[in-house]
């Protein structure tokens, strides 16, 4: 490996020929998943053991909600609301500005979700979230799959089982042009570890023939939560730094693997908690990016600001 400088930093040139940059500890405060950063009250939100805490820089850990309902992804749309993968109940829902409830989705057809997991919106508002299924199976009434909300109860599949096998993060790309799903199915020997992209079409739908890989994490831990920065770079979870049962830690070491517009992987950001799940930008210029795992949360300081639906469009 090849040592240099970056941005003042000390990195480390891998065998892929991407550049380590390290990441900062912010300490074990519960961050397991679903960072999301709110800019009015300059605060990361994110879920753990049933709760949703929020983070403030040198004022520590507050819980916003417990019980969660097993809430996992989270996201804030353009107005501030907040909106969670409630995976133990089985449902979408939006958290309004007075602090009501408003229930965007919990069935389909008729038949339960699995334990939504993820989320993201279009520039129309459109809702797309993953239903996988990890652990136990009894009781599914869907097949595991990727949805669109266009509205309250109204719900369409865009990506069905056959496509995707286990779909976890999403990430809808600057001007709606491509959806990012990553398929992890890490309970299977063999099960697929990749990141797809695939086409969306102006209405919303997605071209099911349009699927592309990016990356394939093979045998090790796949990919788990996405986000992007302005210039269309991807920031994915995934690796292991501790083989699991099913699971190498040989080649993919846990961290964001990082790439470009063109899925060339470029950066890797190592984090040595497994298992590293998700990652959001933040701060007051959105150039920190936070990282959740194992309950700690690193971050990360970026030239580049991130892409985030919600913030100050007066500035």
């Amino acid at each position: 490996m090849l040592r240099t400088i970056l941005s003042g930093l000390a990195v480390v040139l891998g065998v892929w020929g991407q550049v380590t940059i390290p990441a900062k500890n912010e300490g074990e405060v519960g961050a397991g998943e679903g960072p999301a950063w709110n800019y009015k009250e300059q605060a990361l939100y994110f879920t753990h053991q049933n709760k949703i805490s929020r983070w403030r820089a040198g004022k520590g850990v507050e819980v916003f909600r417990e019980p969660s309902r097993g809430t996992n992804g989270l996201l804030f749309d353009p107005q501030g609301r907040l909106i969670a993968c409630e995976s133990q109940a089985g449902r979408i829902t939006r958290t309004e500005l007075d602090g009501t409830l408003t229930v965007l989705a919990d069935s389909f057809e008729g038949k339960k979700f699995n334990s939504p997991n993820d989320l993201t919106m279009d520039s129309k508002g459109r809702i797309y979230f993953s239903d996988p299924r990890y652990g136990k199976r009894d009781g599914m009434q869907l097949e595991e799959a990727v949805y669109r909300i266009d509205g309250p109860g109204k719900v369409t599949r865009v990506i069905p089982h056959a496509v995707v096998d286990r779909p976890n993060g999403v990430l809808v790309s600057e001007g709606d042009q491509s959806l990012f799903v990553a398929d992890n199915n890490n309970n299977t020997p063999g099960g697929p570890r990749k990141l797809w992209r695939f086409r969306l079409r102006a209405n919303g739908d997605v071209d099911l023939g349009s699927k592309k890989l990016i990356f394939d994490w093979a045998d090790g831990r796949g990919p788990d939560g996405i986000k992007s920065d302005r210039r269309g770079w991807l920031y994915v979870a995934g690796g292991r730094n501790k083989a699991s049962a099913q699971e190498s830690a040989a080649k993919f070491k846990g961290g964001v693997y990082v790439f470009d517009q063109q899925g060339k992987w470029v950066e890797f950001i190592p984090v040595p908690v497994d298992e590293v799940t998700n990652c959001a930008f933040g701060g007051e210029d959105f150039r920190t990016l936070f990282i959740s795992a194992g309950g700690t949360l690193w971050s990360v300081k970026r030239d580049v600001p991130g892409r985030v639906l919600f913030w100050d469009r007066g500035r």
